[in-house]
């Protein structure tokens, strides 16, 4: 497969973390001259949103060999993190581009270095397009966002034309009852043709998410839709309303991207592209289920990813005290609905610290969270007080990052070294 001949270089300046805006949740009071700072002895204000460091390289090697075997370009969605050097490190490991969803988010994968930025969603509006224009311009990205219908391609058409700029868009192919897409071969077809007779635009390719597809058989429903969406791209090829060497077909969410990359692969006339996105910081609920149907899959039917050894490793955890012990089996965190996700479940208390030393944090399970607040349940016989410090796992990161102006990145030790900053 062509590969990018440009080296990404981020054009992201770290921010100084001598001057943290006021309020800032989870970082530390007072500067050291070393700049290093133990969660354990308590020099980062609680709660925190902390990434493990091994576990982020781990994950970052792991999904990029993956990649590498089966001859699929990755190109993470940006959405999980929005952290800016993230998104450089994994240019750096050898992802082809950044996945965005909205502009903005586009912007933001340019400064942090990629040259390569999908966008698997609509562009629609005059000040959206106005944006992408500049970026375009400013940054000297490839740049692909999809199309599924002719009143989008007409108003793309009209606007980039007029500012003399040609913009790279994909066919998004659905399914019926699903997220956004042309249902059929036909609408395709017609769609294709409509933006082969239009100034300003440049049909590179297919764009589909398999996620939306679900049941008891889904897996056999997915390979069906993505092998019709293969001979889609290759019809619209013959048919010569695709005209550009090696189109594009891009699917895979962070559930089924094994089997995308099993399908895609073994198609070297098309470029192929997968698009996970919480591989990097993994997670203790839906995405752990998710790999774990991945590597059974794979012990099935003597897939890579049982090959490649090890695992996809939870990266992100929150750092909280014990407020109150109001009762006997009921503590109350200082950690709520503004700190962590809920949505896929609580978060998991995975470990505990008093005065700079472990504690045993078996039985605890939290039952109930509010904004500032989450109920934990503890066994009768557990020793636990005000000003513990308790480690939480999460499910669903993207929901928890999107709370954070800046995270601790952390070593094994639980000395945070650097921070990140989002950009949500």
């Amino acid at each position: 497969m062509p590969q990018a001949n440009k080296k990404h270089v981020s054009k992201y300046q770290e921010f100084d973390h001598k001057n943290f805006p006021i309020g800032t949740k989870g970082v530390w009071v007072h500067e050291k001259s070393e700049g290093r700072y133990s969660l354990i002895d308590e020099e980062i204000c609680l709660p925190a949103a902390v990434l493990r460091e091994s576990a982020i390289h781990n994950n970052l090697n792991w999904m990029q060999q993956f990649a590498n075997h089966h001859q699929v370009k990755l190109s993470p969605h940006g959405k999980t993190t929005m952290t800016p050097s993230l998104f450089t490190e994994q240019l750096q490991a050898g992802a082809w581009g950044i996945t965005v969803a909205t502009p903005a988010q586009a912007e933001t994968a340019a400064v942090a270095g990629a040259q390569n930025i999908l966008m698997a969603n609509q562009l629609v509006g005059k000040a959206n397009m106005a944006l992408i224009a500049r970026l375009i311009r400013q940054h000297d990205v490839r740049f692909y966002c999809c199309v599924d219908s002719c009143d989008n391609a007409a108003q793309l058409s009209r606007y980039f034309s007029a500012e003399g700029l040609t913009l790279n868009v994909l066919i998004e192919y659905g399914v019926p009852g699903g997220r956004c897409g042309c249902r059929n071969h036909e609408e395709a077809e017609t769609l294709a043709g409509f933006i082969q007779a239009a100034e300003g635009l440049s049909l590179h390719g297919i764009e589909v998410y398999e996620g939306v597809i679900h049941g008891a058989d889904a897996e056999d429903h997915i390979r069906l839709f993505l092998r019709d969406a293969v001979l889609l791209a290759e019809q619209l090829t013959e048919k010569k309303l695709i005209t550009v060497d090696h189109p594009i077909v891009t699917g895979a969410g962070s559930a089924w991207y094994d089997i995308v990359a099993e399908e895609f692969a073994g198609h070297p006339h098309l470029n192929a592209v997968i698009r996970p996105g919480c591989y990097l910081i993994h997670d203790t609920g839906i995405y752990q289920d998710a790999q774990h149907q991945v590597i059974a899959r794979a012990k099935a039917n003597q897939g890579y990813a049982c090959e490649l050894g090890g695992d996809l490793e939870s990266a992100l955890e929150l750092w909280a005290y014990v407020l109150s012990v109001p009762e006997p089996c009921k503590a109350v965190i200082g950690m709520g609905k503004r700190d962590v996700a809920f949505d896929a479940g609580l978060p998991i208390v995975e470990r505990g610290f008093r005065d700079g030393q472990p504690i045993t944090v078996s039985g605890l399970e939290a039952t109930a969270i509010m904004d500032q607040h989450t109920f934990v349940n503890v066994p009768a016989g557990t020793d636990l007080r005000v000003g513990d410090i308790l480690v939480f796992s999460t499910s669903h990161p993207c929901l928890t990052f999107d709370k954070w102006r800046y995270l601790c990145i952390t070593d094994d030790t639980d000395t945070v070294g650097r921070f990140v900053d989002t950009r949500f």
